[in-house]
């Protein structure tokens, strides 16, 4: 099956619940499975990047929780990349409150300077997704200059300054695809990682940035949401993140704790879903012309299905070629903590 099979992996944006994407990364290298293209927004872009030149997932968890286990070189370093110091007034510099994308990667990315100049230089091709904010549009990257695109990728607007890359001013792939799991559609298995997470249930008022980032949170489920009717990948992951705020990456050795039976269901049913071989459903003469014609084109179409009856703990019977969605009361074969369909991964 692995050596006729596809596997694309989308990881989405969502700041430092992102770190929860390097346990998908190991699931994959424990398997032996290598994806044959990769898809990031954001903090997506960031890690596939790592991914994409050939580092285990194991490499990259050790590097970035050594970087940020210095919790005082951290801070450190973020009070001298702060966009703003009183040398520039008197200096007369052109001020912006706005973080330099570029310079934060350079500086808080662990060994970012050894990622390759161009995308043709890694070992596994890589999609990373921004949004041209003048077109008001979706923009894939997957030629050219890699890390100007991951700059683009990661730019939150208010926070970070707009990207220039070939002419086009660049914000957060956030705001137009958050899980881009529809540009890895060509492959025949397709995995997905959603860390964009929601407000966090609080007995007060939220505060002002509380405000900004979870009105970005639900601005995201919210397309995601919408794609999923139309589109759905064969595994959608949703780590756990509760309590977690986008920009909390002291935590990340505390994101990788909290997601270890995470990793481990995750990796019995990705197991499964690529080991198990099936054949071509037959489908049912009342099934509309095109799910039947879809069913014929994707030959592992069925093997989610079985995912999502082992989910819903019901047992595992002989795949039907149609999906009933609203029984299962979920939008796709989502893998995620207990009691995460009350809350959907909530924590701002």
């Amino acid at each position: 099956m692995l050596s006729e099979s596809r596997i694309g992996l989308a990881l989405g944006g969502g700041g430092a619940r992102g770190v929860a994407h390097i346990l998908v990364c190991e699931v994959f290298d424990e398997l032996g499975i290598k994806p044959a293209l990769i898809a990031g927004t954001s903090i997506g872009a960031i890690v596939g990047a790592a991914y994409a030149t050939g580092l285990q997932g194991r490499d990259i968890r050790e590097r970035v929780c050594a970087f940020y286990a210095r919790r005082r070189d951290v801070l450190t370093k973020l009070w001298r990349a702060r966009p703003l110091a009183f040398t520039d007034l008197l200096r007369g510099r052109s001020l912006s409150p706005q973080f330099d994308a570029r310079l934060i990667l350079d500086t808080f990315v662990p060994s970012f300077e050894r990622l390759p100049e161009t995308f043709a230089e890694l070992a596994i091709p890589l999609k990373i997704v921004a949004c041209d904010f003048y077109a008001a549009s979706e923009v894939v990257l997957e030629k050219g200059e890699l890390k100007p695109a991951i700059a683009a990728s990661i730019a939150i607007p208010a926070l970070f300054r707009p990207v220039m890359v070939n002419g086009r001013y660049l914000i957060d792939g956030g705001a137009c695809n958050p899980l881009p799991f529809d540009h890895i559609a060509e492959c025949a298995i397709t995995v997905a990682s959603d860390v964009t997470g929601g407000p966090s249930q609080l007995d007060r008022a939220p505060r002002l940035m509380e405000c900004v980032v979870g009105a970005a949170q639900i601005s995201m489920q919210s397309v995601i949401r919408e794609k999923l009717k139309s589109h759905q990948p064969n595994i959608l992951v949703r780590p756990e993140i509760n309590g977690v705020f986008i920009m909390d990456f002291l935590k990340t050795q505390a994101i990788l704790d909290m997601n270890v039976a995470f990793k481990d269901d995750l990796k019995r049913r990705l197991d499964t879903i690529v080991n198990t071989p099936f054949d071509d459903p037959v489908p049912s003469p009342a099934l509309p012309k095109e799910v039947a014609e879809k069913s014929g084109r994707r030959r592992l179409a069925d093997s989610g299905i079985n995912l999502w009856h082992m989910m819903a703990g019901g047992r595992l019977k002989e795949a039907d070629p149609v999906l009933d969605a609203a029984a299962l009361r979920v939008s796709s074969g989502v893998i995620e903590p207990a009691n995460a369909s009350e809350r959907n991964g909530r924590g701002a």
